[in-house]
This record gives structure tokens, C-alpha cells and sequence, in this order.
């Protein structure tokens, strides 16, 4: 029997080919972008759909943007199978959760919750980039981003995914007004209207698309209102919008969709 290491060519000389080493890598980056934007009293959260890897898109339709609660959305972005795993394991914690108190758990709560799950998984992670928005329990804004092993922060805005290096700087100029100086007694306002928002949402995903071969096919924006907010109405006769409220009473949740080149 030959040695596995070792083997004699028909010349009679040996050559060595040392010990093999084979490697399984269990990830892969299915492209696609997302962000959030807090403001005042809403927030927006908003992915494309398009799942690919490498030149080859698998499906033009894969949601990266999920309700939890009627007052938080979570946007995954990185391996589309891991992240649908993701949210599926944070809906039942978050389903015990309410069977248990008989109330939805609030944004903050969810923030730890999600820290704590993936930070349980810092050995083999899920390769997922999180981003957490919704409306805190003061009726505020809020957005909290999330790497793979469970560091986070609150945020004004974060984008992640394929596009993050073109559409970040855009909003740290549009929302931090970084690089921009402010006219004399006219201060930059802390937040932004939702008109101002949604349609920098757009243009983020409609420049992100034309120079990103990852991104583009669809576009989701979900809007979470404070409760009683007078917005209701304004994101109600949006052309493409769907109310995903469950109940009647407390924050509301709209989606709306656009649609992005598909080259």
C-alpha cells in the first residue's frame, strides 16, 4: 500500500508532497444594502431585495427587512441563510417574552436581547450585520446597529451591507451634516422631516444601485410611527404603501416599496 505522504515515481526517486489540508468554509456574502434613519417621532428602516453571490443573482425577491413588534423593524444583511435563522430565533424569544408579560418587549429590551444572542455565538457567529429600529418607550426615535459578534450602539443613522462605503458617507453628510457649514443664525435641525427622510432613502438605494452590481431589483422602506402620530395620514397616501399595524391602538408600521434597476 503506498505511503500517503510519500510516493515513489517510475524513475525510483521519492517525492515528498507533505500533509494536505482541506478547508470548509460554512459562509458566503449574498450582497444586498441596508440602512435606518431616526428622526423625531419615526423611524426608517429600509433594504433592498436582491440576493446574489458573486456575478450570479439567486432571487430578485429576498426581503432583508423584518417586523418584530408593532413598534420595532430589523434589518439582516450578510449570509441570507443565517439571517433568516436570525430573525426567526429573535420572533420566538420575543413571542416567549410576550406570552410571558402580555406586552411586546420595548426596542431597548430588544437591543440587549439581540446583543446577548449574538454575542453567545461569538465562536461561530452568524455572519449577519444587524440593524435595529423602532420607537423608544418616550415616543423617540431610535436606531441601534449591531456588527456580527454582538457590539452595538444607538444611532441617528447606520447603513450596512454591500453599499455601506457609498451610501454612509452621503448620510453623515444628509443627517450628521458633516462637511457642512451652517448658514449664520440658521443652526442644522436634529432631525429631518419624514418627506426629507424617505426621499433620501430612495436616492441612497437609486445611487447605491447604479454603481453596485450587489444591490438593486427592489427597494422596502418601513416606517414606524409614535403612537398618535399626525404622520399616519401623510405615509397612508403614499403611492405603494401597506400598513402592517396589528392592532389599532399604539405605534403604527407602514412598508413602502419602490423598485430599482434590475441589471
Amino acid at each position: 500500500m503506498p505511503d500517503m505522504i510519500s510516493l515513489a515515481d517510475t524513475s525510483g526517486s521519492i517525492t515528498s508532497s507533505g500533509p494536505q489540508e482541506h478547508r470548509f468554509n460554512p459562509y458566503t456574502e449574498n450582497g444586498g444594502t441596508i440602512l435606518a434613519i431616526a428622526g423625531k417621532d419615526f423611524s426608517v428602516i429600509a433594504g433592498d431585495t436582491r440576493q446574489s453571490e458573486g456575478y450570479s443573482i439567486q432571487t430578485r425577491y429576498a426581503p432583508k427587512v423584518f417586523r418584530l413588534t408593532d413598534r420595532t423593524v430589523l434589518a439582516v444583511n450578510g449570509f441570507a441563510a443565517d439571517g433568516n435563522m436570525f430573525v426567526k430565533q429573535v420572533r420566538q424569544r420575543l413571542e416567549w417574552y410576550r406570552h410571558a408579560h402580555a406586552k411586546d418587549m420595548p426596542i431597548r429590551a430588544i437591543a440587549r436581547l439581540i446583543q446577548t444572542m449574538l454575542y453567545q455565538r461569538r465562536f461561530f457567529p452568524y455572519y449577519v450585520y444587524n440593524i435595529l429600529g423602532g420607537i423608544e418607550e418616550d415616543g423617540s426615535g431610535a436606531v441601534y446597529s449591531f456588527d456580527p459578534v454582538g457590539s452595538y450602539e444607538r444611532e441617528a443613522c447606520r447603513a450596512a451591507g454591500s453599499a455601506q462605503s457609498l451610501v454612509q458617507p452621503f448620510l453623515d453628510n444628509q443627517i450628521y451634516f458633516k462637511n457642512q457649514v451652517a448658514a449664520a443664525g440658521a443652526p442644522h435641525p436634529t432631525h429631518l422631516p419624514l418627506n426629507e427622510v424617505l426621499s433620501l432613502v430612495i436616492d441612497s438605494f437609486t445611487s447605491a444601485t447604479e454603481r453596485h452590481i450587489e444591490v438593486g431589483d427592489g427597494l422596502e422602506m418601513f416606517v414606524v410611527l409614535a403612537k398618535s402620530s399626525p404622520l399616519a395620514q401623510q405615509v397612508a397616501t403614499i403611492p405603494g404603501t401597506q400598513e402592517l399595524t396589528a392592532t389599532n391602538e399604539g405605534e403604527r408600521i407602514f412598508v413602502v416599496r419602490r423598485n430599482l434597476k434590475q441589471d
